[in-house]
């Protein structure tokens, strides 16, 4: 009994549907299932983009889906893996200290965006299945993070964000802004 409950919830957590998006001009889908944790102005330099940016952070809970998707059409620019530790996802240092892979992208009007994919306290192993130089579509799939995680986007400061603090989305289907 216990191995069939088991085996169910692997199933169910490595599940993989299928998704259709909304082919919208200059439209950046959500790269995670999950509930919208942050919506952040950056200032500082220090942030992945090197200039202001804004901030997404998305909680994936151990019922959502965790296949990440591309939020924009574009090329893989850089992929920089970084070990840490495996703090629970939802907390604000998880983004700091946590085992992540960043995914720098550059879109074809030359902006750039970066995916931060975020190890949690379950998760530990995080799989990305692009390489720099790939070009890829938007709403394809880019990545796995097993178990609770969290994923980041970084945005360009004028990027106009339509979701809000709590909402829930899904991967390669909700809009979570527009790039200017």
């Amino acid at each position: 009994m216990l191995g069939t409950l088991i085996s169910f919830f692997i199933v169910f957590f490595f599940r993989d549907p299928d998704r259709e998006h909304q082919s919208v001009p200059n439209a950046v889908l959500t790269p995670a299932d999950g509930r919208i944790l942050e919506i952040k102005q950056i200032d500082n330099s220090s942030n992945p983009l090197g200039s202001p940016a804004l901030k997404i952070s998305i909680f994936m809970s151990v019922f959502n889906v965790h296949v990440n998707r591309m939020p924009v059409g574009a090329v893989i620019e850089k992929i920089d893996y970084h070990a840490g530790k495996f703090l629970s996802a939802n907390l604000d240092k998880a983004s700091e200290q946590n085992e992540n892979n960043r995914v720098t992208l550059r879109t074809p009007d030359s902006q750039k965006i970066v995916t931060i994919q975020i190890a949690g306290l379950i998760a530990r192993r995080i799989v990305c299945w692009v390489e720099e130089g790939d070009r890829m579509d938007r709403g394809q799939r880019f990545g796995l993070i097993r178990f609770g995680s969290r994923l980041e986007v970084f945005l360009p400061i004028n990027a106009r964000v339509t979701i809000e603090k709590g909402q829930k989305v899904k991967a390669g289907e909700t809009i979570i802004g527009y790039l200017q």
